[in-house]
């Protein structure tokens, strides 16, 4: 009998060179990607060290997901632990005892009666059951002909195609069309740049108001949830007016409408709270959670539900087919245990108050920074969750040209610098780590606000950008930049 031998692995080394990065899809435009490409090799804390030694300042939390810094060492040993019992249970027949213990505890965390879960592995996957939730819950309580899901533009809530048909990035949602019928867009609460032309708080919050109009000339009973990110990630850190998320529950209530919030950054303690919920004191009818509630170090998301919903899908089994809905890694328990472990180091370290502490720190830099270069326009956000939007007139609230992807060269300026953030041609935000100290932040922003100075020192006078920020290279990045997925 012959025996099959693994093939040799690359080095490290070799994992930035092209030939061998034409093996894989990663989230960027692969041709333009390939000539800097960024693979780190280990971490620490709220560090990064990439295959050539070179260190990352971590204001990102990878992407929102590190919650309780790289190399937690109870999250560690709690996976070890799990893995030397159970490492896998067969979820066509049932769950294991880890899962029922993380969606008891999520239970008694979320705000008032959310009380039921499903587990599932990534953001998108739990939006999306959220979708089948309520379609699936109207149909059971005497409301069939609700279907139809209201969702904002500018919004990102996940990349299986009913979250994508959900979310309002028209560079992401293009060139996947047609999508999934029922799902119609109303626009967000910008109130730095109102869609409408008003001014806070003179507006009436039209934002809000407008979004009942839109489900009277639909049918009330053709409607069945609203679904929204508290704080909106991918217009640039939308922080709605305190009116805004109590308006949205009391249409829902008026028109027998779900309210789903997409916590998939907001979650675990990033605004200050356990839940965004609980930083608007809103309480939807449906929570999605992720990134942040394994730490990175299992692929981990629940949807809570209210306790009058998840009742609905208890009955007779002639009658009530349960919630259909399920993949085959839901409650893994190896996830389920870094979940809980994650949730004890939160609470027991108390780094919901450490975010809120952090955060005015880091609001404080970014106000300092404003002052200084006279280019950020608005600092949005709460908590460890903050943006800077660049303009070229403050006073006007004027943006630099888009050929120009201002925010975009600070931020390629800050990864050259050694900061990890989130940049867009008109934005900057950052997301670090719940356990990040004083002293990191500052840093942080040190490093951002040296970025920027350099970039700065390259802008021609004239502003027009035509010999100094504006390179061809940049040219040639800005349209991928604005094609990238979003989370």
């Amino acid at each position: 009998m012959t025996t099959a031998t693994l093939p040799d692995l690359i080095s490290f080394a070799q994992t930035t060179e092209e030939p061998f990065l034409r093996q894989i899809f990663v989230r960027d435009q692969m041709a333009e990607w390939s000539k800097h490409p960024l693979i780190m090799a280990k971490a620490d804390g709220v560090h990064y060290w990439d295959v050539e030694g070179k260190r990352y300042l971590d204001a990102l939390s990878g992407i929102y997901v590190v919650s309780v810094g790289h190399n937690n060492r109870r999250v560690i040993e709690a996976i070890r632990r799990q893995l030397d019992t159970l490492h896998f249970s067969p979820p066509m027949h049932g769950t294991n005892p880890v899962a029922v213990q993380l969606a008891n505890l999520l239970a008694e965390l979320a705000p008032g009666d959310l009380s039921t879960v499903k587990f599932q592995c990534g953001g998108s996957e739990v939006t999306e059951a959220a979708i089948k939730l309520a379609r699936q819950y109207h149909k059971l309580t005497g409301s069939p002909g609700k279907y139809k899901i209201i969702s904002r533009y500018q919004s990102w809530h996940g990349s299986t195609l009913g979250a994508l048909s959900a979310s309002g990035l028209k560079s992401r949602k293009t060139v996947n069309e047609p999508l999934a019928p029922g799902f119609l867009h109303v626009f967000p609460p910008t109130c730095y740049r109102c869609p409408f032309g008003k001014t806070y708080p003179d507006c009436g919050i039209t934002c809000a108001t407008i979004i009942n109009d839109v489900i009277e000339m639909e049918d009330p009973e053709t409607v069945a949830a609203i679904m929204v990110e508290p704080i909106g990630h991918t217009g640039g850190i939308i922080d709605p007016p305190d009116e805004y998320l109590p308006l949205l529950r009391e249409i829902c209530d008026r028109h027998n409408l779900l309210l789903i919030f997409d916590e998939i950054i907001t979650g675990v303690g990033r605004t200050g709270h356990l839940f965004a919920a609980e930083t608007f004191g809103v309480v939807p009818d449906v929570l999605c959670t992720a990134k942040g509630l394994s730490g990175g170090y299992a692929p981990l998301s629940a949807m809570i539900c209210r306790k009058p919903i998840g009742d609905a899908f208890w009955g007779p089994i002639a009658e009530n087919p349960g919630f259909v809905e399920g993949h085959t890694f839901e409650g893994n328990p190896i996830s389920c245990a870094a979940g809980l472990a994650v949730l004890n180091e939160i609470l027991e370290r108390d780094l919901c108050a450490n975010a809120r502490a952090q955060g005015k720190r880091l609001r404080t830099g970014f106000e300092r920074m404003a002052q200084k270069h006279g280019v950020i326009g608005d600092i949005r956000g709460k908590g460890l969750l903050q943006g800077i939007e660049f303009v070229r007139d403050p006073a006007t609230k004027e943006r630099f040209p888009a050929a120009m992807a201002f925010g975009v060269q600070v931020g390629r300026r800050a990864l050259e610098n050694g900061l990890l953030c989130r940049f867009d041609p008109h934005w900057i935000a950052f997301g670090p780590a719940l356990v990040s100290t004083a002293e990191q932040i500052d840093e942080m922003v040190a490093i951002l606000d040296r970025s920027l100075s350099e970039v700065l020192a390259a802008f021609p006078e004239d502003g027009q950008g035509s010999q100094g920020i504006v390179c061809g290279e940049t040219r040639e990045h800005l349209d991928h930049v604005q094609q990238l997925p979003t989370s």
